[in-house]
């Protein structure tokens, strides 16, 4: 038997329905997956809720964008994969736009064997799924995207405790660059300071205990000795936060958007436009959109880092499939740092 998640209609997390089936064999050209670890990660919420229609379609559906575990099966036309490999499934393999057939919530995972690749021996069991969604978008944008780093760039990550913030630390650092980390909350400092995954050269904190925003630009200032910051790699992006990044941007920087976390507001550009600056969006579904052959040098990129220990993924809670609607809600609330994980 499998196990997968359904969700019946856009919605609360009583959405999320647990449903038991007969296991299928693969098609003739297909690999059987049996999951061991499923990375959340917000686009899953977005999709329960109707916002994320890019990697849901329209329900019933099931959401989950990251997968990875043990071939279990193997269709009779299958020649470059055999039971008993330790695989991460694609990031293209679970999109709807991508032609797939289903999202990640499951006990099993049914692709091409194209759509899998070979995991280092270095990689835990329960982080097989849970690399693409913050390795890929902080490369796709950072190195793919951008053009790469150079040594000596000053990079900036707000949300600093997020798995995306904290793989893009590690991939700036691999190259040369120096890392600001940016956080709201002073508690946060510690937590991330003792953390053997946390590659940032300086953290900054970008609100006093009251809530109140601090003048962090002048941390920046200082951090940088008057040269601001090259890039901005954002999920915060929004009114007087996105102004305060305008204003401590380099000459020629740029501001890579990839989220919206921050609130809605007014935003004053007249600095960028002196600074010859650049603001632009960014999310995974380019990368993917570009094809195999653009996505696959930052596939091998990331796990030969796994493999050498030079990338590493903090894994905050652990989660039972059927646990999923407490998997949701405690990724809504933001208490975390970096990865939550579903383990089937």
């Amino acid at each position: 038997m499998m196990k997968k998640v359904v969700v019946e209609q856009f919605g609360g997390i009583e959405q999320l329905q647990l449903r038991t089936m007969e296991l299928p064999e693969p098609d003739p050209g297909d690999v059987r997956v049996r999951v061991m670890s499923i990375g959340m990660n917000h686009a899953d919420l977005m999709a329960r809720q109707g916002k994320y229609r890019l990697s849901s379609g329209d329900p019933p559906f099931t959401p989950g964008i990251e997968a990875g575990g043990v071939i279990d099966a193997v269709g009779r036309d299958v020649k470059d994969r055999k039971p008993g490999q330790r695989v991460v499934v694609s990031p293209d393999a679970p999109r709807i736009d991508a032609g797939a057939r289903g999202g990640t919530y499951a006990t099993h995972y049914f692709c091409s064997p194209k759509q899998t690749y070979v995991a280092p021996a270095a990689l835990p069991d329960q982080q097989l799924g849970t690399l693409w969604l913050a390795f890929l978008t902080a490369w796709g944008c950072l190195i793919w995207k951008h053009g790469g780093i150079k040594p000596g760039t000053f990079v900036a990550m707000p949300a600093a405790s997020s798995a995306v913030a904290l793989a893009a630390a590690q991939i700036v650092n691999r190259h040369g660059g120096i890392t600001i980390g940016m956080t709201t909350s002073a508690d946060k400092v510690a937590r991330l300071r003792e953390m053997p995954q946390c590659d940032y050269d300086h953290i900054i904190v970008t609100r006093d205990p009251s809530g109140q925003t601090c003048p962090w630009h002048k941390d920046i200032k200082r951090i940088t000795n008057d040269h601001g910051v090259d890039v901005f790699f954002d999920a915060v992006a929004a009114g007087e936060y996105l102004e305060s990044e305008i204003r401590s941007l380099a000459q020629h920087g740029t501001i890579h958007i990839y989220g919206l976390l921050g609130q809605a507001g007014k935003v004053d550009v007249t600095p960028l436009i002196r600074k010859h600056g650049t603001m632009r969006g960014w999310a995974l579904t380019e990368l993917i959109a570009a094809g195999h052959e653009a996505f696959d040098p930052g596939c091998r990129h990331i796990l030969d880092g796994f493999a050498d220990g030079s990338y590493r993924q903090h894994i905050d809670q652990v989660f039972k499939l059927d646990g999923v609607r407490h998997a949701q809600e405690t990724m809504e609330q933001g208490k975390h740092i970096g990865k939550l994980v579903i383990v089937p």
